[in-house]
């Protein structure tokens, strides 16, 4: 089996007198595609924001690439220190549905940023200024080029679709080069016809084995693209298994429910 990259145990949080996630444990493989499925309120985007930490947890155990960023002490949950968690939030990255680009940076501006200002932390940073900086763009135009953005690099986001926006995120999350790439439903804030291509860049990632989590209502992807499969319902995850098994031929009943719910929708 391959290296553990991603380990939740017995994960719980709660809003006031909500439970919203109830003692969930999985992990994810280097290499391996995970899509989170399920009805809306099921707990699948707290999950992912208690994975990657903007979301305090209530209970269990964080840990990725084998270095804990929280456990539990004494009944409550607990998280390393800053500088360590700092460390930790490298192995990730995060590409939300709303897109979240900075609208006064064009998309390569957008795209070089979090780099900069952590080439800015380096201590001889002001002696290679020049080369850092140079470097950095470098890189930010290999990643708009991959994600099909060659002639919009220096368009600001206003001017560019959400797929195109979407797509400046991705490559966005790419720049810091994670472990793990986090997806809470991309293509949520999309018009149907922009789904498509910002679908197209994430299986181009899948087919270079990047290790993924995706949150996603898009089933038929979901099934085409994940190794695996999560069907979360109130909070736990009542049925997991290899992608195609789970959408096409559903064990639990619960899964059943929601999948011909779907199916009756397309």
């Amino acid at each position: 089996m391959s290296q553990i990259y991603l380990e939740m145990n017995h994960i719980k949080k709660t809003f006031g007198e909500l439970e919203v996630l109830k003692d969930i444990s999985l992990s994810v493989h280097k290499g391996e595609v995970v899509s989170v499925i399920g009805p809306s309120g099921s707990g699948k985007s707290t999950l992912l924001r208690c994975a990657t930490m903007l979301e305090k947890m209530d209970g269990g155990e964080l840990s990725f690439l084998g270095e804990k960023a929280a456990w539990e002490e004494n009944g409550k949950c607990v998280y390393a220190n800053k500088k360590q968690l700092k460390e930790i939030r490298k192995n990730f990255g995060l590409v939300f549905q709303n897109f979240n680009l900075f609208p006064q940076y064009t998309a390569r501006q957008n795209v070089m940023l979090a780099s900069e200002l952590l080439a800015k932390e380096q201590p001889d940073y002001k002696a290679q200024k020049k080369l850092l900086h140079a470097q950095i763009a470098a890189r930010a135009e290999e990643l708009l080029t991959q994600v099909g953005l060659k002639e919009k690099m220096d368009l600001y986001p206003h001017q560019l679709s959400g797929g195109q926006q979407q797509r400046v995120a991705i490559a966005r999350a790419l720049a810091l080069q994670p472990d793990i790439l986090c997806f809470d439903e991309p293509t949520s804030a999309l018009d149907p016809e922009l789904t498509g291509e910002v679908l197209k860049v994430i299986r181009s990632l899948s087919e270079q084995h990047m290790t993924m989590i995706i949150v996603t209502h898009e089933m038929a992807f979901a099934r085409d693209v994940a190794n695996r499969v999560i069907f979360m319902d109130g909070g736990v995850i009542v049925e997991q298994g290899p992608a195609r098994d789970v959408i096409e031929n559903p064990q639990a009943e619960r899964t059943k429910q929601f999948l011909a719910r779907y199916r009756e929708s397309q």
